[in-house]
């Protein structure tokens, strides 16, 4: 498969290592120093796009891979607001597109399961609980489209919570907020050379339970993103990384 790489920072030079050890073929990578590249005619040399760039640039990206034809997977955060529009430009445009907060394989296990278990305390109300993300300084939001997702899962099946409130501790700043009792807390923290952690917490007073994954590097996030460019490939629509998994409720 020919894949062209949008963003081609740390992330992106990891899928192209990924790509190529799977016989994958890299036939265009764009950054900030050749935006004049990302071109119609090279977009269509690939079979499909990974998308890893910026909140600024991922929308325009998104645009031009619609215009060339060309399915892209956009692992890219921070857009979310305008998912609504882009799923109608994509069925406008006969396009292809798969989105997540997180391609890793063992992330989206931990989504699943997470689900299941929000609906399996629903019958102990005695258990509050709580969200846990710690990621690298350099990361810029806060809280992670990763912890985003587990909250959603979580609201989305356990009757005690209706939204999300998110809490910020770095070496420098820490937010002073407390959460409504129909608030999920998400507890976000900064330290410097962590990949990724996210863990649940349910607490009574006679126990917790804690549900934790640990990215030990990128190269999870990466594998799952070409094996997302692979599933699109030939596909059209407007995808999340879901339709990749064969989960059971």
């Amino acid at each position: 498969m020919k894949i062209a790489l949008l963003g081609y920072g740390k992330m992106g030079k990891m899928i192209e290592k990924i790509a190529l050890s799977r016989n994958h073929e890299i036939v265009l990578t764009i950054d900030q120093d050749n935006l004049h590249e990302l071109t119609a005619e090279n977009l269509q040399k690939a079979d499909a796009v990974i998308e890893f760039s910026m909140p600024a640039t991922v929308l325009g990206n998104i645009k031009h891979c619609f215009n060339a034809g060309v399915p892209i997977v956009v692992g890219t955060t921070g857009w979310y607001d305008k998912l609504d529009e882009v799923k109608q430009q994509c069925a406008e445009s006969d396009a292809s597109l798969m989105y997540a907060t997180n391609f890793s394989v063992g992330v989206n296990i931990f989504f699943h399961i997470n689900r299941m278990l929000a609906k399996v305390m629903n019958n102990y109300p005695y258990y509050d609980v709580q969200v846990e993300e710690i990621h690298h300084m350099q990361k810029l939001d806060a809280p992670s489209g990763t912890a985003i997702t587990i909250a959603e899962g979580i609201i989305d099946n356990l009757d005690s919570k209706k939204d999300w409130l998110n809490v910020l501790t770095t070496d420098d700043r820490a937010d002073d907020q407390n959460p409504l009792p129909d608030q999920l807390l998400i507890e976000s923290l900064r330290i410097d050379s962590v990949p990724g952690t996210h863990t649940v917490i349910y607490d009574s007073e006679v126990d917790t339970i804690e549900f934790k994954h640990t990215a030990h590097n990128r190269s999870g996030f990466a594998l799952g993103a070409v094996l997302a460019a692979e599933w699109i490939q030939a596909k059209k629509g407007f995808y999340t990384v879901d339709a990749m998994f064969d989960f059971k409720s």
